[in-house]
């Protein structure tokens, strides 16, 4: 037998697994790595986070992913240059970490790498009758296997398509394992560069599991700032949305699209929410001349309002919930703000009093489908419902 073969056998059988999660969200800022240690797998696995780290990325890194992200007129070999030097960046972070946290690759069973997102083409974006859903991320899985000597499980987005879905949102499965709670409803909000949520019933039952991205949540905003403020990436503590007013011409401009309208589940991404879409908004609504400080207050009510809006559209059934707020938008305060004025209904908390740091939540929850790909099984959702595929994702890489 291939010793990969029988190692990857062994790891599946051990009572306990020590599993890396990485993230790399759409703001393109830093990778997420999550060291966690699975006693089993299935609904309610006992997970302990080891250690967790988000590294910055460099200048140049971020130049490079900004030549392809989400660009119809990408270079396809700069695309297929980055497959493999994303990896490589990714492989040489996790070195790193494992170092600073005095750990050896050995005593790792996995890497769950979730890649960069360059192209998101769900079927309700693109409108080709001929095509499905589609999305692609980059950052071979091979690659971080040869570079760590760990086993890799990675590109899981693929499989959720295959089987019917879109490829995202992918938080439902891990936050039905982790975070659901008997008699008690939950909504689980990731406010990334999209914003996504996961209703959690508190009858545990699974086919009532909803997922769904709600529009964007910090991608506008920072693609505004990067253009209009070079040196900065985002508006730490909303300093410009804060002296700004909202104007609510744009803001109705902003809402004005078929997307809003979409039954759920949906997803999207920068492809639709980008600076194109706000300059057509504002055309639309006659003010090209706003300033940037009302264009930013204006984008934070935008972001809050849509994820409000589908919020209460889920769990406005007059029944209890609580709120789980995890990803960068929770640091913005005004946008919180925002949230909060919008859903007087319910209890707002964030992960930590889940013992998941907010801002681990994603990668832990990688680590969590890849324990599942090689430990546990399908999840079932009911057949699919809710385009919620009964499936385990993820492709496996060898070290050598």
């Amino acid at each position: 037998m291939n010793k990969n073969i029988q190692r990857l056998y062994d790891i599946a059988g051990k009572a306990e697994r020590i599993i890396i999660g990485l993230m790399s969200g759409t703001s393109v800022d830093g990778l997420d790595v999550a060291l966690c240690r699975f006693s089993g797998a299935g609904l309610d696995v006992p997970i302990r986070l080891l250690a967790f780290e988000t590294v910055a990325y460099e200048e140049d890194f971020k130049k490079e992913i900004a030549a392809v992200f989400s660009r119809r007129d990408a270079d396809l070999e700069k695309v297929t240059l980055l497959n493999g030097w994303i990896a490589q960046q990714h492989a040489a972070i996790i070195n790193d970490c494992l170092k600073k946290w005095g750990r050896s690759p050995a005593a790792v069973d996995l890497i769950a790498s979730h890649g960069q997102t360059i192209f998101h083409a769900p079927r309700r974006l693109h409108h080709l009758e001929k095509f499905g859903n589609a999305t692609l991320q980059i950052g071979d899985g091979d690659h971080i296997a040869v570079a760590t000597g760990i086993i890799t499980i990675s590109d899981f987005r693929q499989k959720h398509i295959a089987a019917g879905g879109e490829g995202a949102p992918l938080a439902a499965y891990g936050d039905f394992l982790l975070f659901s709670r008997k008699g008690e409803n939950r909504i689980m909000l990731n406010i990334g560069g999209i914003a996504n949520f996961t209703y959690l019933p508190g009858s545990l039952h699974a086919n009532e599991v909803f997922c769904t991205d709600t529009g964007t949540g910090n991608t506008l905003m920072d693609a505004f700032i990067r253009k209009n403020y070079p040196g900065k990436y985002f508006d730490e503590n909303a300093q410009i949305a804060s002296r700004g007013s909202i104007n609510e011409a744009l803001l109705a401009a902003l809402k004005d699209h078929e997307f809003f309208a979409q039954g759920f589940p949906k997803t999207t991404g920068p492809e639709l929410f980008n600076l194109q879409y706000l300059d057509r908004a504002k055309q639309r609504s006659q003010s090209t001349t706003v300033s940037n400080e009302d264009t930013m207050a204006t984008l934070n009510r935008f972001s809050a309002e849509t994820i409000a809006d589908a919020v209460n559209a889920v769990a406005g059934n007059g029944q209890p919930f609580s709120l789980f707020v995890s990803g960068g938008g929770m640091h913005n305060p005004l946008l919180m703000e925002h949230i909060v004025s919008l859903l007087p209904g319910a209890s707002l908390k964030n992960t930590a009093v889940l013992d998941i740091p907010p801002d681990a939540k994603e990668a832990v929850l990688f680590a969590v489908l890849a324990n599942e790909a090689v430990g546990g099984g399908n999840i079932h959702f009911g057949s699919g419902r809710n385009g919620i595929p009964g499936v385990s994702m993820g492709k496996i890489s060898f070290p050598l």
